[in-house]
């Protein structure tokens, strides 16, 4: 019962964000594949990676990372910016073209916190915040974030 709730969940979460994709795009063609988009979410939630942090992450080819990243570039979503430790080094960094792509997800992920702050007491938040923290450190050991706490 408990995985059948949290994956309602979870596909609530992904066709809210198709929807208004879909929506605001539907009179001309989306800007970023499917693929792009899950390679965008990728470099979004590990912060400024290298283009190897990124293949590794994404278990893809430094060569075909190379290919998506300079796609989503000519596009406008990433920029490449030189790392100031090792001059040697590029860290890929989302644009703002891109933060506006991303909010339509973010900003549905905040109208139901702020639904779930109005509902539940403060007391019941924090026992979701905390199962969620567990989850996120000790339940998920196959994605590893930097960022968070």
């Amino acid at each position: 019962m408990l995985q059948e709730k949290f994956e309602r969940v979870y596909t609530k979460f992904k066709l809210h964000f198709y929807q208004e994709i879909f929506a605001r795009f539907q009179s001309r063609e989306a800007s970023l594949t499917t693929v792009e988009t899950f390679a965008m979410e990728a470099i979004m939630a590990l912060g400024s990676p290298t283009g190897n942090e990124f293949a590794t992450f994404m278990r893809i080819s430094s060569s075909n990372a190379a290919y998506k990243v300079n796609s989503l570039i000519r596009k406008g979503y990433v920029v490449k910016e030189q790392s100031e430790h090792d001059k040697r080094e590029h860290h890929l960094r989302v644009t703002e073209k891109y933060i506006h792509y991303y909010n339509i997800s973010n900003d549905y992920i905040h109208t139901v916190m702020d639904r779930i702050q109005v509902r539940f007491t403060p007391a019941e938040c924090a026992k979701l915040e905390e199962m969620l923290t567990i989850v996120d450190r000790e339940l998920m050991p196959e994605v590893h974030l930097e960022s968070g706490e």
